[in-house]
């Protein structure tokens, strides 16, 4: 198994790597359509809507993704930038040396463990690790040294009817609602945004709280010091905050029947996240080498990613996940460790 690769673009955009990584970019989109049914149809027919979206949202980072798009020539771009369709398990928890977030990240998509990548970023505020894969502008798991790491979840999404006859059709009206309205960011736009311009933990928390959202998102926020680790569950324009039991799946700490959990892996999705987070909670405080904490059901077929990060200290360790035919998931490359000093 080959390590991670850690790829540099402090000097340029991260769309500027692509002429250096403009193949695994295309086994990236490919992976991802090819999982879909009629894939190449809907990224013909998805691209432009999501294209006028994301000019409507105001994100900073359309001129990158409509840089992919035109160093790729594949249909799919626009589209894979408007997907959300991914579950995680994640944790913030106390270390000797400081608070730690450790994530899960599952998507169905097979091909992307193998092709995850660590890109070194910089902005206003400094320098940070994106946890991502070739030809992605936005940030989902990423860590400022001496400053913060965060991550998303994917939020539950709204249920409209009870009978799960019509479940196919909510999956379709949530992500059309994404989609609508202007002046809302992608969160993984504004977690990017964040790490690019926020220099403190208190500074990054006021952003993710108030910057109004496109979709439900959750955030998990971890600082430098004791106890700076919140859960920040974020509806398009509200936020609850959470400072203690900072472990999460895909639900609301507070359930509520016109929200249906997202579920990774088997049983159904009130039970699965219950699981998932009693698994990961049992964590809480305990060191592991090698990512011995990612076992079943944190653990499914989905898993993609494993990362455990430590912003008082820079250390980032980082897996890739695929599926081994045996309901879960094992490891297709080296557990990787980047260090990058508080004082870059």
């Amino acid at each position: 198994m080959k390590p991670i690769t850690l790829v540099d673009v402090r000097e340029g955009a991260p769309d500027a790597h692509l002429r250096h990584r403009e193949s695994e970019a295309l086994q990236v989109r490919d992976a991802c359509l090819g999982w879909l049914p009629l894939g190449g149809l809907l990224a013909r027919i998805a691209d432009p809507i999501v294209r006028a979206w994301m000019k409507r949202a105001g994100t900073l980072y359309a001129t990158e993704i409509d840089s992919v798009a035109r160093t790729l020539k594949k249909p799919g771009i626009w589209l894979l930038h408007g997907a959300y369709l991914f579950g995680c398990t994640a944790l913030g928890d106390e270390s000797e040396k400081g608070p730690r977030l450790r994530r899960t990240l599952d998507w169905p998509f097979p091909g992307l463990g193998r092709l995850v990548e660590v890109r070194r970023q910089s902005g206003s505020a400094g320098e940070f690790l994106n946890v991502t894969w070739p030809g992605f502008v936005g940030v989902l798991t990423a860590m400022a040294p001496g400053r913060f790491a965060a991550s998303i979840n994917q939020a539950p999404m709204r249920r409209r009817w009870r009978t799960s006859r019509l479940l196919w059709l909510d999956y379709v009206l949530n992500a059309l609602h994404g989609l609508r309205g202007s002046g809302r960011l992608p969160p993984e736009h504004l977690l990017r945004h964040v790490f690019e311009t926020c220099t403190s933990f208190d500074e990054a928390r006021r952003q993710l709280e108030t910057v109004t959202v496109a979709r439900p998102v959750l955030f998990l926020l971890v600082g430098t010091r004791p106890s700076e680790r919140i859960v920040i569950e974020r509806e398009e324009a509200g936020a609850r905050t959470y400072r203690d039991g900072t472990v999460f799946a895909n639900d609301w700490r507070e359930r509520h029947p016109n929200w249906r959990p997202r579920a990774c892996g088997d049983g159904e999705p009130v039970e699965n996240n219950i699981l998932r987070r009693t698994a990961l909670a049992a964590w809480n405080g305990r060191d592991a080498d090698d990512f011995a904490w990612v076992t079943a059901p944190v653990l499914n077929a989905c898993t993609r990613l494993s990362v455990e990060m430590c912003p008082a200290t820079g250390r980032l360790m980082v897996a890739g996940w695929e599926p081994d035919g045996t309901g879960v998931a094992s490891t297709v490359t080296c557990a990787t460790e980047f260090l990058l000093p508080c004082s870059s």
